[in-house]
């Protein structure tokens, strides 16, 4: 497949993109890394253009000169393969480069790319281009939650933009979608872009089941919380348990409240909670045990897929029963891209859907998002099924 113009398009989409996520931030929220989970904006900024410089420009232009000798140090993520890297802990102790640097760093990369590409297409250098356009989409969903944690985390609460649309309801009446037991093919089969972990589509038996046609709403978690069910060891999981009580946890995520009502934290400031709207910020323990307390479950992920066609999704990452697995015939690409997917393989619960926070053109029904079971910075929700 050799290069078309609209990949191109979508390049140059995606790197305007991630730099309009950061335009309402001042210079100072650039850095601040509260957790070890949260990376500054600056280091998202640079990691993502370093990606492209990595894989791409070092191996395929001719006489590339780098931007700076540094970065790959400061900007290189988690690949064993490609050398020693800053502790992820310390990104936000990076003070230098500065914004400026880094966004001079995008340019130079920017238009590196072009000049390659409008010299030399190939396959190869297609399928890179392709998945470091994804790469980096990835890291716009996470500059959203990133930004949100970091400002949600300031003790003066201050608003992330008025503009951004993060409440979504869903209108239509709540129904149990019925599905048949039977033989389900899992997996993506399109010549489209995904990542290898959803390669090797393959046939799972699934017994009868049914699951909901809506996002479970802010108003039942309420429920759950009246009804003590932060309170009920027996709804929990052992771990989850004890993560309950370790963290003091009574609410979800960004969930506060003020004068005996519950406010929570948004990216437009502190609004208080709209009992209609899908509720978010949850971990799996808390997913599974609201299921509990319904006398229901979560759907595993092959349930998810199966079912999708009858349900509108894309609006909360949705936590499933599924552990973050292989697919049957799984094969990590070699060298440093091998290190993308299947070594987190472990530990692990899947995600299905998408967010408010993912970008355009990232998410399908395949997608296989995951994260520890105790995380909830993202924006995550649950579906039932019975």
């Amino acid at each position: 497949m050799i290069l078309t113009d609209s990949l191109l398009d979508l390049f140059l989409e995606t790197r305007r993109h991630t730099e309009e996520i950061c335009s309402p931030l001042e210079i100072e929220d650039y850095v601040v890394q509260p957790i070890v989970d949260v990376s500054p904006p600056k280091w998202h900024l640079g990691h993502s253009t370093w990606f492209f410089e990595e894989f791409i420009l070092k191996n395929h232009k001719k006489d590339y000169v780098l931007f700076d000798a540094d970065f790959a140090f400061v900007f290189n993520s988690y690949y064993e393969t490609l050398g020693k890297r800053v502790v992820r802990a310390d990104r936000g102790n990076l003070s230098r480069p500065s914004v400026q640097k880094v966004y001079d760093y995008r340019v130079y990369v920017t238009e590196q790319i072009k000049v390659l590409f409008s010299e030399d297409q190939n396959e190869e250098l297609y399928q890179l281009l392709e998945i470091g356009i994804h790469h980096e989409k990835q890291h716009q969903e996470l500059l959203v939650t990133d930004i949100k944690y970091i400002l949600g985390n300031n003790p003066l609460l201050p608003s992330y933009s008025d503009k951004f649309v993060g409440h979504i309801e869903e209108e239509h009446e709540q129904d149990w979608i019925s599905i048949d037991e039977g033989v389900y093919e899992i997996g993506h089969d399109t010549t489209d872009f995904c990542y290898d972990n959803e390669l090797g589509k393959h046939q799972v038996y699934l017994q009868p089941y049914k699951i909901s046609n809506k996002l479970v709403t802010n108003g039942e978690f309420l429920q759950f919380i009246e009804a003590r069910g932060y309170q009920k060891f027996d709804l929990w999981h052992a771990e989850g348990w004890d993560w309950v009580n370790n963290n003091s946890v009574v609410a979800p995520f960004y969930w506060h409240l003020i004068d005996g009502k519950w406010h929570h934290y948004t990216l437009k400031g502190m609004q208080q909670v709209e009992k209609h709207l899908p509720v978010t910020h949850i971990s799996y323990f808390e997913a599974f045990a609201f299921a509990q307390w319904k006398e229901c479950r979560l759907p595993t992920e092959f349930e998810w897929e199966a079912a999708q066609n009858f349900f509108p999704w894309g609006k909360r990452w949705e936590w499933t029963e599924s552990a973050y697995l292989p697919y049957p015939d799984y094969q990590k690409a070699p060298g440093a891209l091998g290190e993308y997917n299947g070594k987190f393989m472990v530990n692990q619960k899947v995600l299905r859907g998408g967010s408010v926070a993912t970008p355009p053109k990232h998410t399908r029904h395949t997608y296989r998002n995951f994260f520890h079971p105790n995380l909830r910075w993202q924006f995550t929700g649950l579906r039932l099924a019975k």
